[in-house]
This record gives C-alpha cells, structure tokens and sequence, in this order.
C-alpha cells in the first residue's frame, strides 16, 4: 500500500456511541475514516472547503438528511482483493440494506475457487475489520448469516453498528435511541 504523501486529517463530532470520527483526507478525497482513535502523526487538515464538505456531509447523514455520505474516496490505503471487496460492498449495497459476509464474497468475485466452508465469509470479516474508509464504504451493512456479527472495537463497535442500522431502518429502534427519526 502507497500511502498518500499529503495527507492530514480532522474530527468530526458524532452522536455516535463510539464518539467522533477520524477522517485522513488527501488531494483524492477521503483516505482513511475510523471511529475509534486518533489517526496518528499525521498534520490537521487545515482546509477549510475540506473540513466544511467532510463535517456537513458526515453531520447530515448521521442527522438522517443524507443516504450515502458522498464524499469522494481516495482508496490509495487498500489494495487488490481487499479493495475489490470494498468496492463491490460500496457500489452494490445501498442504504438500508444489508448482505452477509459470504454473499459479499461470492458478489466480489474474488473467492472463486476456494473451497473452505465458512473460509470467504471469514476473509471478509476480516476484510470489513481493516476498512480503512467506514462509513463511507458501509461495512456496518455486512451482517453475519445468522444475525449482526461483529464489528471492530468490542462492544463499542457494536453498538456503532446497531445504531447505523437503526438510523438506516434496518432495526427497529429501541427504547433508548438517541438518533434521528
């Protein structure tokens, strides 16, 4: 992986369970986005038209004003199957819809050949666990087969996840939902 020479990065506030966001942006768009942690030595971005479209867009759609965060995706930061994956979940799976690990294998293309049981579906997931862009490349919409599988950063993350799906109509919220209606 070729990390992008000018990159920098800022935080965006968020209802979220897991706190605000990190978001590496490049002359290409946004490189990196996690919720948890900081996304090291990297310089603040310092451009106000970046800062203005990252913060309104990420708000917005966690407001529920937005169905996709539409900011462009620099997508230096992952490479051959891994981005082929991602790329197959953000073009095919839209909002308010999930896929399971294994269908998001099989759509990819990438695992032809593997004969494994359960081997493609577990890339995955390990795949969804390296995502250098959540959010905007919803791994929060791959589920397991048998119900909401995992998602990083322990319970917190999982709690990020359910909350998305919530806010996306997917679950129904519970009694203490804290988002948009």
């Amino acid at each position: 992986m070729s990390q992008p020479t000018t990159m920098s990065w800022l935080t965006v506030e968020t209802p979220l369970p897991s706190g605000p966001m990190h978001i590496a942006v490049t002359p290409r768009g946004v490189a990196a986005a996690g919720y948890l942690g900081h996304p090291g030595e990297l310089p603040p971005c310092t451009d106000r038209s970046k800062i203005d479209a990252v913060t309104g867009r990420i708000g917005d759609y966690l407001a529920g004003r937005r169905q996709e965060v539409g900011l462009p995706i620099d997508w230096s930061l992952s490479t051959g199957p891994h981005r082929a994956v991602l790329r197959t979940l953000w073009q095919e799976v839209p909002f308010g819809r999930t896929i399971t690990y294994g269908e998001l294998a099989a759509r990819s293309g990438v695992f032809e050949g593997v004969t494994e049981p359960g081997l493609a579906a577990r890339t995955v997931g390990q795949m969804m666990a390296a995502n250098p862009v959540a959010l905007l490349v919803p791994c929060h919409r791959v589920v397991a087969a048998d119900g909401l599988g995992g998602f990083g950063g322990g319970r917190v993350g999982i709690d990020v996840k359910r909350w998305l799906l919530t806010l996306e109509g997917v679950l129904e919220p519970t009694l203490d939902w804290d988002g948009p209606l």
